[in-house]
């Protein structure tokens, strides 16, 4: 039996890099509850005609969106992305194998701890990434937009667990 996903309601009251640290361990958890004890085979269902989204999909979606603003944008890390595939841009989305759920939870779950370790590694937001691609941010900038693009992707899966098994929570 896999451990309870702890879900942490963010402080009310906090400073800068706390509030932030909070909120975006709060959408990492949501997104793995709402994908917790369901089958490789629901992790795979698509439930939203004519959408083909699963929470697979967002669950490797996030592993790479983790990979690449934390770990190659800003820390400008040299490990390579998962999920990638050069005739399918969206692979992550499409590659939906219901043996491979456990792995990949697995996958998401590592990606967001080397995310919170170079989070914890870096004195202060103002920090600026190592990758000049496209343009110079600071940790601020990744940490919020991280939370932007959970906050979006959990309404997905929100969608999707309900259409699954009729489970709806926040």
């Amino acid at each position: 039996m896999a451990p309870e996903i702890e879900r942490i309601d963010p402080p009310h009251v906090s400073d800068e890099r706390t509030s932030l640290v909070a909120w975006l361990d709060f959408h990492r958890a949501t997104l793995r509850q709402k994908c917790d004890g369901l089958t490789g085979e629901q992790l795979v269902q698509a439930s939203m005609a004519p959408s083909g989204l699963t929470l697979l999909g967002l669950v490797q979606h996030m592993t790479i969106v983790e990979w690449w603003w934390f770990e190659h944008v800003f820390a400008g890390g040299s490990s390579p992305q998962a999920f990638q595939s050069d005739e399918d841009p969206d692979y992550e989305f499409h590659a939906l194998d219901p043996g491979t759920t456990e792995a990949s939870l697995a996958g998401f779950v590592r990606q967001c701890d080397e995310s919170r370790a170079i989070v914890e590694r870096t004195p202060s937001l103002d920090a600026l990434s190592v990758s000049q691609e496209r343009r110079t941010r600071d940790l601020r900038w990744v940490m919020t937009h991280m939370i932007e693009e959970y906050a979006r992707h959990n309404g997905h899966a929100d969608l999707l667990r309900e259409g699954i098994d009729g489970v709806v929570g926040d």
